[in-house]
């Protein structure tokens, strides 16, 4: 059986990486350009480890907008869905602290400005599609499209998987509004991937047992919460288990979570039906334990998507 095709929609994005600083942006002086955007890196992800993506999603008629689809095509995503518009390209400024971890700014642009294409509805058949953008709920038409196709996955009987990638910088006291956003891709999500932050945000709960079994009676099956370091907590109604993670010394965390998410969908996307996933809690297990050496690889690369590792890589990389 062929693997299934995952289409992933939202951003796409240039990542302004400022140089030889620590997490404070306001000091950084100089910056080196990299493509980025959450789904984005979720596509790349999952082409570079032999898996069939494509990306759904908007940039600007300029010459960021050209590298970025170039960029995604030198990884052998499908790029074929993706639309332009007059609106300049969606810009992330980025620090680094001595951790790897981020500060973000963003300057939003031609995200927004995707349109729903109902012709991609019948490519969504007994395929899979997911929903990971940090910008997707912020309104405009890319919000209208990703509810669109949320439609569309569930009536074509799609494996569908969420990240809501929760931005501080873009919800600033409007969190209320977040999670109410969140809550119809929850309830008809096959799987859920959150940080603990997200989890706990969405779930009004400190624990992360008590927060899992609370998403869970919101509709989503399995949920993954990533933490960093130490490893993946992993969540079906019938089982919770931390799977570790490997040791490294991070230089950039940025991509990780989707290297992890993206290195899971190209496994599931190999599977003759997803159901597997919650009959057989040792597949789930060693699935999620990949994912976590992806993810952890990684964060040893400057950049997300030139860290993403490739097959061979991931392999070796014990």
């Amino acid at each position: 059986m062929p693997a299934k095709h995952i289409y992933c929609i939202g951003e796409l994005l240039i990542d302004f990486v400022a140089e030889r600083q620590g997490a404070d942006l306001s000091k950084a002086t100089e910056f080196i350009k990299k493509a980025g955007g959450a789904p984005a890196n979720v596509a790349c992800a999952i082409a570079k480890l032999g898996g069939k993506s494509a990306f759904i999603g908007c940039v600007g008629k300029d010459p960021f907008g050209t590298f970025l689809l170039n960029t995604l095509e030198a990884n052998d995503v499908d790029i074929s869905l993706a639309q332009r518009s007059d609106t300049f390209t969606t810009l992330a400024f980025v620090s680094l602290a001595e951790n790897g971890e981020r500060d973000f700014v963003f300057s939003r642009g031609a995200d927004k400005d995707l349109e729903y294409d109902s012709s991609v509805k019948m490519a969504f058949k007994d395929n899979m599609i997911h929903l990971g953008a940090a910008t997707a709920l912020l309104g405009g038409p890319l919000e209208k499209a990703y509810g669109h196709y949320l439609f569309d996955a569930l009536t074509e009987n799609a494996f569908i998987s969420f990240d809501p990638n929760f931005r501080g910088d873009l919800w600033k006291n409007k969190e209320s509004v977040f999670l109410k956003k969140c809550l119809p891709y929850i309830e008809k999500s096959h799987l859920c991937k959150f940080s603990l932050e997200e989890a706990q945000l969405l779930s009004k709960k400190t624990g992360i047992k008590e927060a899992c079994a609370y998403l869970h009676n919101l509709g989503t099956p399995i949920i993954t919460v990533t933490l960093g370091s130490e490893g993946t907590f992993v969540s079906t109604k019938t089982m919770q288990r931390t799977i570790p993670s490997i040791s490294v010394t991070p230089v950039d965390t940025t991509g990780a979570g989707d290297a992890f998410i993206g290195c899971l969908l190209q496994q599931i996307a190999t599977l003759p039906k997803s159901s597997m996933l919650l009959e057989d809690d040792n597949l789930l297990m060693e699935m999620v334990e990949k994912a976590n050496r992806a993810g952890a690889f990684t964060t040893t690369g400057y950049g997300a998507i030139e860290s993403l590792p490739d097959q061979k890589q991931l392999y070796e990389f014990k």
